[in-house]
């Protein structure tokens, strides 16, 4: 299963991840991001009823639900039983990266600096998070990847629409969109269709860019 899910999340490349204050806001706004394309879709734990919307979520057999802001024990224990297949923080530590490992989910650790990437992936995490971002994302990959082609880099604060293919042609493996598709005045305006246009304009560019590559 874990293999798996490591081959979905580079095949997909692109991930939706919402942070809200409102259960139902979320429910709906993710729907429209999965209307627009998003297959891998992340729920952070910050969101009330998270836990509900993994296993909600996690009943659509063609998504890939993860769970972030892991930060506990219990959180990888509760987000793995909800049903979701990675586990994504804003920080490295070891315990929740070998807990997730041992409940057979995948781990994306926050990162900032090559010495923290090298010692997530010593530590067994399967993806590093870049966290939060650099003023250039794909120059910053670039340059790691350069000496640390073995790291499995996925850029998430600072990818937007305009950069995230250059940021995947850099080497990273993959991307997330927080805001960039979770715009805070659409979902304000509880906007879906817009928040799904987003999606579809993503997921477009990504195509044409893997056309242009073909």
């Amino acid at each position: 299963m874990k293999n798996k899910t490591i081959a979905r999340i580079r095949e997909l490349q692109v991930s939706a991840i919402i942070r809200t204050a409102d259960q139902t806001l979320a429910r709906d706004a993710m729907r429209a991001a999965v209307q627009g394309g998003f297959r891998a879709v992340e729920f952070t734990l910050t969101t009330p009823g998270a836990f509900e919307l993994i296993h909600e979520f996690a009943g659509d057999t063609e998504l890939l639900i993860g769970a972030g802001t892991v930060m506990t024990i219990d959180d990888v224990t509760n987000a793995v039983n909800a049903g979701a297949r990675f586990l994504v923080s804003p920080i490295c530590d070891p315990e929740i990266i070998s807990a997730a490992n041992e409940r057979n989910a995948v781990t994306i650790p926050g990162t900032y600096t090559p010495t923290e990437m090298v010692t997530a992936h010593r530590a067994g995490a399967d993806f590093v998070k870049l966290f939060p971002a650099h003023a250039n994302t794909a120059d910053f990959v670039r340059s790691v990847l350069g000496p640390l082609p073995f790291l499995h880099i996925f850029p998430t604060a600072g990818i937007t629409v305009e950069n995230f293919v250059d940021v995947l042609r850099a080497g990273a493996v993959g991307v997330g969109f927080v805001r960039p598709l979770f715009d805070p005045v659409l979902m304000r305006d509880r906007d879906f269709s817009a928040i799904e246009a987003r999606a579809k304009d993503i997921h477009d560019r990504l195509k044409h860019a893997g056309d242009a590559n073909a």
